[in-house]
């Protein structure tokens, strides 16, 4: 199958009541680790990659991994550029063949947060590639971005004004979470979320998802949230694998052998989560 938006996927999420897992994907081993997630659990997967990863090796690598796997499988596949963080950024992941694109202007005035989102919005509709906003602040740190904010949380009568004037397709919103690794036991605002839902009708995005324990995803998911992110975990989990099988083989010097490792940990994180979000056999 080739690529598909993420709108239709969205929209289908927010009727049915569950969340579709987007997985940041950093080589093509996590590209294969995360489909065959997706296939095991008949599953719709969104992949995507940030600025950070894309200056690693580009747009276009990363688009070519995910579009083989999608073409590989039934399962539907979106390619999702995460936190573009300038038009010109999102505009070359439009032109290069991404199904889906986000645009964070959440570190800029509000104002110049919906010139910026809606800028996009109007080049992409053409296409009808997707965009996802951004209004309120996820802490941490996750490639290159970083956000420490003393009021991270969306404020909902803005958001339903964000929305109308940018025409984004779905929003990420600022509940509590953070990228990166958690200190302690995350507590996302649930409040905050269900006064969100009760002003927008798009639908909205959870950032900063590792390390929320699951019963809390869950909670977010029956509280309007659709596309639940996923990154800093995959990373651990791939790591971790590769570092077991180096422990117990240390003069291992082929690549595939160590790699298969990381990609089984992956591959188990991500039907876990795809269980837990309610996505399996939704594909």
């Amino acid at each position: 199958m080739a690529l598909v938006s993420s709108k239709e996927l969205l929209l289908e999420a927010q009727k049915g009541g569950y969340g579709v897992g987007a997985f940041n994907v950093e080589n093509m081993e996590m590209v294969m680790a995360v489909l065959a997630a997706a296939e095991e659990k008949c599953a719709p997967v969104i992949m995507q990659t940030t600025p950070g990863t894309i200056r690693f090796a580009g747009l276009d690598y990363y688009l070519a991994n995910v579009r083989t796997a999608a073409e590989r499988t039934p399962i539907p596949v979106v390619m999702h550029l995460d936190h573009g963080d300038s038009f010109s950024m999102a505009m070359r992941a439009y032109r290069v063949g991404y199904t889906s694109v986000m645009i964070d202007g959440s570190k800029l005035p509000y104002e110049e947060n919906i010139a910026l989102t809606k800028s996009v919005t109007d080049a992409c509709r053409p296409g009808n590639v997707p965009v996802e906003g951004e209004l309120g602040k996820v802490g941490g740190k996750e490639d290159d971005l970083e956000n420490e904010d003393d009021s991270p949380y969306t404020d909902p009568a803005q958001a339903a004004e964000f929305v109308e004037r940018t025409q984004v397709d779905s929003l990420a919103v600022g509940i509590g979470t953070s990228h990166g690794v958690y200190k302690g036991t995350p507590c996302v605002n649930v409040d905050c979320l269900s006064r969100i839902h009760a002003a927008v009708d798009v639908p909205l995005v959870m950032h900063g998802t590792s390390g929320v324990p699951d019963e809390q995803v869950r909670d977010c998911i029956r509280r309007g949230i659709c596309k639940v992110n996923y990154a800093t975990d995959l990373r651990i989990a791939f790591t971790r694998g590769i570092k077991a099988y180096m422990r117990e083989h240390p003069d291992a010097f082929d690549p595939k052998k160590y790699a298969v490792q990381g990609m089984e940990k992956v591959q188990a994180y991500v039907m876990q989560k795809i269980d837990m979000l309610g996505s399996a056999g939704k594909a």
